[in-house]
């Protein structure tokens, strides 16, 4: 039976301790749930935020800068640190990572693209675990609009991912905003071309659709293109990962 094939994507709000840089702890809660997973015949492309937040550490910045050229400057400062926790971390269970730093036109040009698709198979194949992150010292669009919910839908339809887990800070996509109305029930399936996630994916769709959940819808839909099924979860459940991988029914699934 071939491998299940899964991209991972944690976004920064997981990764940090409220703005003070790379929370080490649970980045290492983290790669012991991932190396349980491969320990289970799962291959991982992790997609990973937090390299804005590390460098804004590192150069002993106060706040955020609003300047795009000092943003990049602090994700190319702070890729070093994510890269090295990631290495140092998943060497101690023998597992060795790989840095891939893509743009949107990285993937938009086809030639560029098969390359890519290539060496991630090639990395797979070696047993690395890649860890993928927007380069942001050329694209800047990403930095001031999205995050990485799209780079890791597109990084799915590059390798046919079996499942693209995006872990966020709610609990998966509601019927309405969690955080503003009491009532709101949880999806916990649903299929990709369900008229009620278009609505939620609509920017006119209340309050939802400016509620963090737009994008990840929007990677939901691109993912199903290569018939790859996605779990919206909460990072912040315990062991989350392992639980996922062992078939447990966590958050929203939105299956093709």
């Amino acid at each position: 039976m071939s491998k299940q094939k899964w991209v991972v994507k944690i976004g920064s709000a997981l990764l940090t301790n409220d703005g003070k840089g790379l929370d080490i702890n649970a980045i290492s809660a983290w790669v012991e749930q991932i190396s349980q997973l491969k320990a289970n015949d799962i291959e991982i492309i992790l997609v990973s935020s937090g390299a804005i937040a590390e460098g804004i550490k590192r150069l002993g910045w106060n706040s955020r800068p609003e300047n795009i050229h000092q943003l990049q400057a602090a994700a190319a400062v702070g890729q070093m640190g994510l890269v090295q926790t990631y290495e140092s971390l998943f060497s101690t269970h023998g597992i060795h990572t790989a840095q891939v730093l893509l743009t949107h036109g990285n993937l938009a040009d086809s030639e560029q693209s098969d390359n890519i698709s290539a060496t991630l198979k090639a990395l797979l194949d070696l047993d690395t675990v890649p860890i993928v992150n927007e380069n942001d010292t050329v694209a800047t669009e990403e930095i001031k609009f999205g995050d990485n919910d799209t780079l890791a839908a597109l990084v799915a339809n590059l390798v046919g991912a079996t499942q693209l887990v995006i872990l966020t800070d709610q609990g998966g996509v509601y019927d309405a905003d969690p955080r503003t109305n009491a009532t709101a029930k949880l999806i916990e399936r649903i299929h990709v071309e369900d008229e009620k996630l278009t609505k939620v994916a609509s920017r006119s769709g209340g309050s939802l659709g400016s509620g963090g959940m737009y994008t990840k819808v929007l990677a939901a839909q691109t993912a199903a293109k290569s018939n790859t099924n996605t779990v919206i979860a909460s990072g912040k459940e315990n062991n989350i990962l392992t639980r996922l991988g062992a078939g447990e029914h966590v958050g929203t699934l939105i299956h093709c």
